[in-house]
């Protein structure tokens, strides 16, 4: 992975937050939060991570990566997270989603070579284009397929 990477972004994306897929998340995650039923609050909120649905709502176009050769033998799903600028969507929301590559570095390995991580961050706006969330992801390429040495 080239380190003049970092900075490079995805077309932008529209995410609109339904109310089923609320649901639909939060029981395939085993959760029993009221909050996700939507309870007597009204519109039922996001769990924490459903901003990985946002996955569903992309194509290649959106993805910084798009066109980077990548050898997938290599790869490592580093880390995870998430940041709220605020209370997490709540269903009706409309979010516009672009994911950029925040940072890229390497690392010497505990097997020998190195390591490259790639930090990518996904910004999530409401329709004012306040900033709502942001998913943040750290992928791994490793010198050597994970299967040797």
């Amino acid at each position: 992975m080239d380190t003049s990477l970092a900075g490079r972004t995805g077309k932008p994306f529209t995410m609109v937050v339904e109310a089923g897929k609320i649901r639909e998340f939060a029981r395939a995650t085993k959760s029993q939060n009221p909050a996700y039923d939507g309870g007597p609050q009204g519109e039922p909120v996001s769990p924490t991570t459903f901003l990985m649905s946002a996955q569903f709502w992309q194509s290649g176009e959106n993805s910084p990566l798009s066109g980077v050769d990548l050898n997938w033998e290599r790869i490592l799903h580093g880390e995870q997270e998430f940041v709220f600028h605020g209370a997490p969507p709540r269903a009706g929301d409309v979010l516009t989603g672009q994911a950029r590559i925040d940072k890229v570095f390497e690392k010497a390995g505990k097997r020998g070579g190195t390591m490259i991580f790639t930090e990518q961050v996904t910004e999530f706006r409401d329709p004012s284009g306040r900033l709502v969330a942001e998913l943040r992801s750290t992928m791994i390429e490793t010198s050597k397929a994970t299967t040797e040495g």
